[in-house]
């Protein structure tokens, strides 16, 4: 894995307190949560800087980014109602 990657994906959804919670699938345990996006910007990037930097550390961690699965291919989202 190239750990000098400039882009990830993030998932943004807001929970039913109205935080926002942001996730990265291509980095595992990766994610944070902030009441408005401005801010949840600001602590994807740092949660992902801080998981890029244990990735270099820590191998257990590393092998964990590597034997995930590639990084998801985002197709789209849909609502469904039933």
């Amino acid at each position: 894995m190239d750990l000098n990657k400039k882009q990830f994906k993030v998932i943004i959804e807001q929970d039913e307190d109205g935080y926002f919670v942001g996730s990265v699938p291509g980095l595992p345990g990766c994610y944070t949560q902030a009441k408005d996006l401005k801010t949840l910007r600001a602590r994807i990037k740092e949660a992902i800087s801080l998981c890029l930097e244990v990735a270099q550390e820590d191998k257990e961690y590393l092998s964990r980014i590597e034997n995930f699965a590639s990084e998801p291919i985002f197709i789209g989202m849909e609502t469904i109602g039933i």
